[in-house]
């Protein structure tokens, strides 16, 4: 459009020279036309509007006014058909526009809901670090249960070392007194064999004694028949020395001798009967109160390995609970890391969504400035134009006034053209419209109405 202002105010010149400086005359019609230079002033004009040179200055002006007419309807050709091509390029330019505003509007609404999906992350977040906070609590309750089962665990060991002490006390004790008892019953039995012995002395020896009894009677009797046979003899052969008194004597030595034998004898039997039931009643009672011993540690024995097994039962039960503890509590804090490396990912991704779509609406916004500040230039264009013509439409002839009405009118057409294109751009998108790109469609509905009443 510069172009074909530039070509038109250069044709003006080459035609008309300075026109917009000179003086011109009026017709009838009330007109003015520029006067060349070197032309007589208006009053001598007027004086002799008849003479010859009047009318050569009259076909003069003709000519040069056809030759106006003629540049003038080329140059108005060509600004048709710039404004035709410009009207078309607006229409582009318009409805670009409206569908740039249905993008702004999309992207308001992506960005509404991206700013809002944006304070929801905030709460989001606020309920991740409560829920974060509570499973740490949860966790370091855990931890303190887990180092109580610990404590527990390390206290039921150090009890169960201990029965295990106690334990192999108690073994060494029932093997000392397994021992003891083996000693015992060989004891036993070797006084048992001993008094078995014993008894077969004292049998033999009560038999030798029957025996040396029977012995001595026989003696004794064979005695008292040699005797009495001596005394017979004695009686009736000579008158022999007495010797009745000599064999009592004998007889009463040999009764004393035989009786402290056998006082001797029954005393060092009862004295061995008596050892020897007295150390058979010490080994039963030895062996009784082992025996006992033995019953006494066989019960505790008894009961310590079932306390020992209840223990290891109890031990196993909570060592399988601390181990499932452990396991689940490994399996919730996994899940929490997973659910937390989601929402991470989660969040970064949103975050990196939204930083795309601001680039996006900061895209379109830069690119509707540019085509704010491109319509803003064709605006002052047009309206310069605008301007233009109605300058030098006040200095043409009164004939070519139809000519410049006509162009006007073709001018009028385009922008009321261009202004319906605008009208019905915006009817088709009143409803969604938003503040800004109502703005924008007035500024550029309000320039047909401008330029009609210019017009």
């Amino acid at each position: 459009m510069s172009y074909a202002a530039e070509c038109y105010h250069s044709s003006f010149r080459r035609v008309l020279g300075d026109a917009p400086q000179a003086k011109g005359v009026r017709w009838g019609s009330g007109g003015r036309v520029p006067a060349p230079r070197g032309a007589p002033p208006p009053s001598s004009m007027r004086g002799d509007c008849y003479s010859p040179s009047s009318a050569s200055w009259d076909s003069f002006e003709l000519s040069q006014c056809s030759a106006v007419n003629n540049e003038f309807k080329i140059i108005r050709t060509t600004e048709k058909e710039q404004l035709q091509g410009l009207n078309d390029r607006l229409a582009g330019y318009i409805d670009t526009v409206r569908q740039l505003e249905q993008q702004k509007r999309a992207l308001e609404a992506e960005v509404r809901l991206l700013r809002r999906q944006q304070a929801e992350p905030c709460r989001l977040g606020q309920l991740r670090e409560q829920e974060i906070r509570d499973l740490r609590a949860r966790l370091e309750g855990l931890g303190h249960d887990q180092r109580r089962l610990q404590m527990d665990c390390r206290q039921l060991q150090d009890c169960l070392s201990r029965l295990r002490q106690a334990q192999e006390q108690e073994e060494g004790l029932r093997w000392q007194a397994h021992s003891d008892l083996l000693t015992s019953r060989q004891q036993a039995d070797r006084a048992y064999l001993a008094r078995l012995q014993q008894e077969k002395r004292v049998e033999s020896l009560l038999d030798e004694i029957t025996f040396l009894k029977k012995i001595h009677q026989e003696e004794l009797a064979e005695l008292e028949a040699a005797l009495q046979a001596s005394q017979v003899s004695v009686e009736v052969d000579v008158s022999k020395p007495d010797l009745s008194s000599a064999l009592k004597e004998i007889r009463s030595q040999y009764e004393a001798i035989a009786s402290k034998n056998q006082q001797r004898a029954d005393g060092w039997y009862e004295s061995k009967f008596a050892n020897l039931t007295g150390s058979a009643a010490g080994g039963s009672e030895a062996v009784r109160a082992a025996r006992e011993e033995i019953v006494d540690y066989r019960r505790q024995l008894q009961t310590r390995t079932v306390e020992i097994e209840a223990f290891k039962s109890t031990n196993a039960s909570l060592m399988k609970q601390l181990q499932e503890m452990q396991d689940r509590h490994q399996g919730e804090v996994s899940n929490l890391q997973e659910n937390i490396g989601q929402l991470e990912n989660t969040l970064g991704s949103t975050k990196n969504e939204m930083s795309h779509h601001l680039r996006e609406y900061q895209d379109l916004l830069n690119v509707k400035m540019a085509l704010d500040i491109e319509i803003a230039a064709y605006r002052k264009l047009l309206e310069g134009e605008e301007t233009r013509l109605s300058t030098v439409g006040s200095d043409i002839p009164a004939f070519l006034s139809s000519t410049y009405s006509y162009s006007s009118t073709i001018m009028s057409g385009a922008k009321t053209f261009s202004a319906t294109s605008i009208k019905k751009g915006r009817g088709g998108d009143a409803t969604g419209k938003t503040a800004a790109s109502r703005k924008n469609r007035i500024s550029l509905g309000d320039k047909p109405g401008r330029v009609q009443s210019k017009s």
